[in-house]
Parts: C-alpha cells; sequence; structure tokens
C-alpha cells in the first residue's frame, strides 16, 4: 500500500477476511487451490476496489483493506460474498470466506495501520464461520440508518472475543444472496472455558503466538512448557495461545494457577477443581481426573509450576491416560518429563544497540517500544510518540532488555516523569520500577518481587552461585565460571557443581543461551536480572570482596595468556576470544585501576593494545592509556617508571591521532615522551616517539622541525649501532630535506636508507 499524503490519524472501516478450512484444501487439492486462490483474490480485489477501498496487504488466505466510509465496506463484503457463491469452483467445492468489519481510530504508517481497532477487525473475522460477515457495533451504530432494500444486520449479541480484553457486541450482514444461518460464533462462549479477562490487549508477539499454537495443534504433542524469567510474559502469552485455540477443543479450555500452592500433592486436587471433576472418597483426585477426563478433547493451562516441579510426573501420568488431552505449562524451569516441548520465551523485540537517529515510525514498528506506549497513554492520555520521545522510548526499552514486566512498570512512571527523565533515573532499574498495578499478584507488584520469586526456589548452592555470576558481564563461559569459584576459599561458601548449576539456573529462566557462531556455549544474564544479583551480593560483603577479586584476577590471567596467540598462527582465534570477553576483561580492569596495582595491570596492556588497534577502538586506548598514566603518577619516578610512560604517551598519541586528526593534543603527547627521554637518557622507546613526530610534523608542512627531529633519529642510531633504525633515520631524514627543497641531499639520504635495508634487521616497533 502506498500512503496517501492527507492519510493520518483519523477514523477508517477496517476489512479482514480468511478463507476457511484453506489448509485442508491445499492437503486435498493442491494443483486446483492454485487457479482457485488466485480466482479468489480477484474477487476479493475487485469487490474491494469497485467499493472505493484500497488493499492493505494479503495475510495468507485473505486480505486487509480500509475505507473511508462504512456503507462502502458494507457493499464491498455484500458483493465479494455473492460473487464468491456465484463462481464455479470445480474440484475444490466452494471456498467460504469469513470476514470481519470494524471502525475506529488508526494510523497509517510504513505501508501498514497501526492501532487496537485494526486488531479488533481481525478478531472479529476469527470468530466467523465461512460465508458469514461479522459486524461490529461501531460499525452497526454508523450504517443503521442508511441500509436499503434487502440489507440488514441481525444481532449476535455481546461475546467474548480472542483478545481478552473486553466483549464486544457483534451483528451479522444479512441479505437474501447470502448464507444466514451459521453455528454459534467462534468467541470465547464458544467452547467450555474459564480464561481470565485481561484488562490490556497483548502487545506484540505475533510470530510466537503462530509457534506456539502450531506446535500444540501438532498430533505429536502433548505437554508444552513455555519458559522465561519472571516478567517476560510466559502468563500473558499462554493465555492468549489458549483463546486463539477455543475452538480447537472440543471439550474447552482451563486455566489452573498454581501459584499459591506448594504441596505438589495438591497439584491434581487444583485441577479437578477448575474442570469440574467432583472428588472421590475411595479414590485419590488423580485417578478420578483420569476417569473423568479419558475421552475429553481439552486443553490444561497450568501456570506458574515452578514451585511445584516434583509434580511432574503426575502431569505425565494424566496425559498417558487421557489421549485428548494436552498441557500448556508455565514455569521458570522445564518439567523435565517424557513428551514435553520447551519453548523459551523471549524478551520483546527491540531495535539495534546503534539505531542512529530514526524517526518515531522507524521505532514504533519494534513490539517494545509499541508496549511503552499503549501503557504510557494508559497513564496518561495526552502520551503520544513523536520524532521527540520515540528515540528516547526506544533507549528505555532496551536499558529493560524488552521485559515486559519492566517495560509496563516503567511506562506506569511516565505520569510523574516524561521519558527523558525516567531514562536517567533508570540507572537504578529495581527502586525505580515500583508500584505495579494493585490486583497483580504480590510477586508482580515490582520488578524486584518477580525476580525474588525464582530466587527464593534456589537451593543455597544455586544462590551463591546466582550471586556470583553477578559479577559477569556481557556473558560468560563455563571456564570463566570454574574457574572464579575455585579461585574463592571462604569457610561458609557453598560449593557447586559448575555443570549442574549453570544447567540449572538456565532451567529456572535465570540465566539465558547467547548465539555464538563458533558453536561455543556462552551464557549471559539479563541485566535487569544481573542486578537484583548484584543487590543480593552486596549483602554478603566478605563474599563480595571474594568474587571480585577471584573475578578480577582470572581475566588478568585470561588477558595476558591470550598474547601468545595474538603473536602466533592463532591470532584471529586469540582476537576472537578477548573481544568475546572484552566486558568482563574492562570490569577486571577497572579493579585492579582501582587498586593502582600495576602489577596486574601490565598483564592487560599488551593485549589490549593489539586488539583495541586491530578493532578500531581507539577511544578505548585513550581511555585505557589515562588510566594507566594516572596509575603511574601515584608511583615513585624510576628509570622503569618512566620508560613506561614514554610507552603510554606514545600509544595516546596514535590514539588521539586517529580519533582527532593532526591536533595540539597529538603533539603535546608525543612531547611529553620527549621530555621524559631527555631527563632519563638511554631509553629504547624513544624511536617510536621520534618517529611518530616527524609525521606529524610533516603533516602539518612543518619541514625544519620534521628535519631536526630526522637528524636526532639517526644521530642515535648511529651511537647505538641500530641498522634498523639507521635505515629509518636516513628515510625519514630524506623526505624531510626533500620537503624543503634540499633534492639532491634529500635522495643521497633515501640511497643511504635503501643500501641498507635488511628486512631481517629492521627494528621492531611495539605500537
Amino acid at each position: 500500500m502506498s500512503e496517501s499524503p492527507n492519510l493520518s490519524t483519523r477514523t477508517y472501516t477496517f476489512l479482514f477476511t480468511d478463507l476457511e478450512g484453506s489448509t485442508q484444501l491445499w492437503e486435498h487439492y493442491p494443483q486446483a487451490m492454485k487457479p482457485a486462490l488466485a480466482r479468489h483474490d480477484e474477487i476479493l480485489r475487485q469487490a474491494v476496489e469497485l467499493s472505493n477501498g484500497q488493499i492493505i496487504k494479503t495475510t495468507g488466505d485473505g486480505l486487509h483493506a480500509y475505507f473511508i466510509s462504512v456503507m462502502d465496506g458494507i457493499n464491498a463484503c455484500l458483493n465479494a460474498q455473492r460473487n464468491l457463491a456465484l463462481e464455479p469452483w470445480g474440484e475444490t467445492g466452494p471456498l467460504k470466506v469469513r470476514m470481519g468489519l470494524h471502525v475506529g481510530e488508526a494510523q497509517p504508517r510504513g505501508g501498514d495501520f497501526y492501532g487496537s481497532a485494526v486488531n479488533r477487525a481481525a478478531r472479529l473475522m476469527s470468530a466467523a464461520h465461512g460465508g458469514q460477515v461479522l459486524i461490529s457495533t461501531t460499525a452497526a451504530n454508523l450504517v443503521r440508518d442508511l441500509l436499503e432494500g434487502d440489507i440488514s444486520l441481525q444481532d449476535l449479541g455481546e461475546h467474548r472475543l480472542k483478545d481478552l480484553d473486553r466483549s464486544e457486541h457483534i451483528f451479522q450482514l444479512i441479505h437474501h444472496d447470502l448464507i444466514a444461518d451459521f453455528p454459534p460464533i467462534i468467541s470465547l462462549d464458544y467452547r467450555p472455558n474459564n480464561l481470565p479477562a485481561q484488562l490490556t490487549p497483548l502487545i506484540g508477539r505475533a510470530s510466537e503466538l503462530a509457534e506456539i499454537i502450531a506446535q500444540i495443534k501438532s498430533e505429536r504433542t502433548r505437554i508444552l512448557t513455555l519458559t522465561g524469567p519472571g516478567g517476560i510474559g510466559k502468563t500473558r502469552l499462554s493465555l492468549q495461545v489458549s483463546a486463539e485455540l477455543i475452538d480447537f477443543f472440543e471439550n474447552g479450555i482451563y486455566f489452573v494457577d498454581l501459584a499459591p500452592i506448594r504441596d505438589p500433592e495438591s497439584v491434581p486436587a487444583a485441577i479437578a477443581q477448575i474442570v469440574g471433576v467432583e472428588e472421590s472418597s475411595h479414590r485419590p483426585p488423580l485417578e478420578e481426573i483420569k476417569t473423568q477426563l479419558k475421552s475429553k478433547s481439552m486443553l490444561l493451562l497450568l501456570d506458574n509450576f515452578e514451585q511445584v516441579t516434583t509434580a511432574a510426573p503426575m502431569i505425565s501420568e494424566l496425559m498417558n491416560a487421557c489421549p485428548r488431552l494436552k498441557a500448556l505449562v508455565t514455569s521458570r524451569e522445564a518439567l523435565h518429563i517424557r513428551g514435553e516441548f520447551i519453548y523459551p520465551v523471549p524478551p520483546l523485540d527491540l531495535p539495534e544497540a546503534d539505531f542512529g537517529e530514526p524517526g518515531a515510525n522507524h521505532f514504533e514498528s519494534y513490539e517494545a517500544v509499541q508496549l511503552f506506549a499503549e501503557r504510557a497513554k494508559a497513564v496518561k492520555h495526552d502520551f503520544n510518540l513523536d520524532g521527540e520521545n520515540a528515540r528516547i522510548v526506544a533507549e528505555i526499552c532496551m536499558r529493560l532488555d524488552g521485559l515486559p514486566l519492566a517495560i509496563e512498570l516503567a511506562a506506569a512512571r511516565t505520569r510523574l516523569f516524561p521519558p527523558e527523565a525516567l531514562l536517567k533515573r533508570l540507572e537504578n532499574r529495581l527502586n525505580i520500577l515500583s508500584g505495579g498495578a494493585s490486583d497483580l499478584p504480590d510477586r508482580q507488584q515490582t520488578l524486584r518481587n518477580a525476580i525474588d520469586w525464582s530466587y527464593e526456589l534456589l537451593d543455597n548452592g544455586e544462590k551463591s552461585l546466582f550471586m556470583l555470576l553477578s559479577v559477569f558481564t556481557g556473558g560468560f563461559s563455563f571456564e570463566a565460571v570454574e574457574e572464579v569459584q575455585d579461585r574463592i576459599d571462604l569457610p561458609d561458601f557453598t560449593r557447586m557443581d559448575i555443570l549442574d548449576g549453570l544447567t540449572s539456573l538456565d532451567e529456572k529462566s535465570l540465566i539465558s543461551r547467547m548465539n555464538r557462531e563458533n558453536g561455543e556455549i556462552r551464557l549471559r544474564m539479563l541485566e535487569t536480572i544481573r542486578e537484583y544479583a548484584q543487590d543480593k551480593l552486596g549483602a554478603y560483603p566478605e563474599f563480595e570482596t571474594a568474587v571480585q577479586i577471584a573475578d578480577a584476577e582470572y581475566f588478568a590471567e585470561f588477558t595476558r595468556n591470550k598474547w601468545e596467540y595474538l603473536i602466533g598462527s592463532e591470532r584471529e582465534a586469540g582476537l576472537a576470544a578477548l573481544s568475546a570477553e572484552i566486558e568482563n576483561i574492562r570490569t577486571a580492569w577497572r579493579y585492579w585501576v582501582a587498586k593502582k596495582d600495576l602489577e596486574y595491570l601490565s598483564k592487560f596492556v599488551d593485549s589490549l593494545w593489539l586488539l583495541y588497534d586491530v578493532r578500531g577502538w581507539y577511544h578505548a586506548t585513550v581511555n585505557l592509556t589515562n588510566e594507566l598514566l594516572e596509575v603511574l603518577s601515584a608511583v615513585p619516578s624510576t628509570p622503569e617508571r618512566v620508560q613506561q610512560e614514554i610507552v603510554l604517551q606514545t600509544s595516546l598519541s596514535r590514539a588521539l591521532l586517529a580519533i582527532k586528526g593532526y591536533t595540539p593534543e597529538v603533539e603535546q603527547a608525543y612531547k611529553r615522551a620527549i621530555e621524559l627521554w631527555q631527563k632519563e637518557g638511554e631509553i629504547p622507546e624513544i624511536f617510536p616517539v621520534l618517529r611518530g613526530l616527524t609525521a606529524f610534523y610533516t603533516y602539518l608542512g612543518k619541514f625544519e622541525k620534521s628535519t631536526a627531529i630526522a637528524k636526532k633519529i639517526l644521530s642515535l642510531a648511529e651511537s647505538r649501532h641500530d641498522e634498523g633504525m639507521l635505515v629509518e633515520g636516513h628515510m625519514v631524514l630524506g623526505y624531510s630535506l626533500a620537503f624543503l627543497d634540499d633534492l639532491n641531499l634529500g635522495l643521497e639520504h633515501l640511497e643511504k636508507g635503501i643500501a641498507l635495508y635488511d628486512p631481517n634487521k629492521s627494528s621492531s616497533q611495539r605500537f
């Protein structure tokens, strides 16, 4: 769809259509369906366009269109259904199309429309049967007095649609050319269920919904467990999945909240109570359920299973006894029973970290930003995403890892804080994100409570490991965790088998796996969970100190050990290993900077300088060098210390040159290195300084200065009998003289340099 210039947020009439039973038709008539579907598309397109409508997009075997006039939408539906009924379809038989029509405000953006009105029209369509046109109350009220001839509306009453957040009074389009009699519409009232109404619609999750629904519909799936940390949205997603499946389970869908239950033996009784199985005095609840549900086609939604995981075998036993029964489970960890399919619920999708300066339209396409905007508008009616705040909202969502609960809690704060102020306060995520809705369970009142729910279920060893992991930033490897734990020597420290511990925390969704191209297993904590773990660690100062020291020692040794790879044949592997751990390395580096420990800092320098240089991370080089210079300033002056500073000033000058060009700051760094050399005398590292300074002056056209320094290089090289530096001395002096128009003398030095050149004796440059 190409947007017209006059389209903006306003009222539109939306139509959704879908071909009923298309999957079965494709399976039975794969060849005949190709021309049939093409004709189906043509009929719908003509009906829309002849009624002044415009198709937004096709949706599988249907379409999404909009109209400015509601009556135009009614006419399009009528003409499409009439022509579909008259068409000779042949082998496939009649193609039956269901339709939904709704009116509401929406905003066109990027070739699509966004807003609750669009979702409502889609929900109406999904409630219809093939050949049926369902119309919302809003649309019906607008056309009631405009209907003429044989067109009328039949009141079907109020129904709860699959979006769970509110009911809808629904009408059916009636005309003598259309089928009038249909089964009850496919709403949440269509099958028995106890799915709780939700106060807000589900934002995003389209791909997750489709994947989970397809998996549950599969004959192979009996038990599907949604896993993820507290606040990731498992319950809300599972409820929406259940609503979408309402017409799939003949005997209904039942929601069983296990949050209040702590005794695994009470799980069968809880299920029995919800599904209406009466307890027997002579049989256990599990046996009674198996007997009464044996032939039932039913879905059990078992929510918050993590604190009763030892009841998992009962669920497996129930599935074996009831072949048409399926279970959708939400849990912080998997059930570990036979036949279980596990689906880790991901965070909401987010913009890339380096998203430049795109406008509001770009950011609104991301689910996390959509969720923030919807929830913010609920507490502050005039909140809207625009060019000024969209980028800030996107950054807030990124800071919160796309975690739905965290985003909702943050959005609730827009009542008091504009996005800019909220972003500043998010440096402490856990304290600012409090005050959830009062009707939510206690564990969801704050982000801290949400994570507490998982933490309190850990044993002592798991708690210690969980706190220990908070020291890692940017992910961690199995080896790193094992090494850090091994370095901790405290009498009360509960040591764990690392493989068992990490596996357990992964299953409990307190850590997650990261994708690595080389196949290496790497784990991470969501930043919000890591901050919680750090707070827990801070409550044990002695343990916290031991963990920090162990981490800093390990990554100092790790970085030093990579040097042999960097100067050997495995350089790329060494660089990749350092890059993967760079945030952990920097954390360890800052620890030793704070301690002003040059011995440990020296273990990082060579590898980091080379890594930063290869990667072009010159700002990182500047920061590293300035921090080292600050540490050196507290060390008594010795020839070794001065030599170290010369090296640092040279590195600093090269990094500044890459960032800022030929500026006075670069010259200042070079001159400081020369002053140190003149003070101490014979220091080999002066050659790179002098060489760099000649290049600096040559670039600026200060050839007298570059010539003077070039002569100094040659003089020092001759006095030290350094043949490699003799070559460089003649070369830099040669081109410096040439720039001063002394071509003959310049050529003479260049020829001497060429004559002396021996690649095996050329001087090495540390930087």
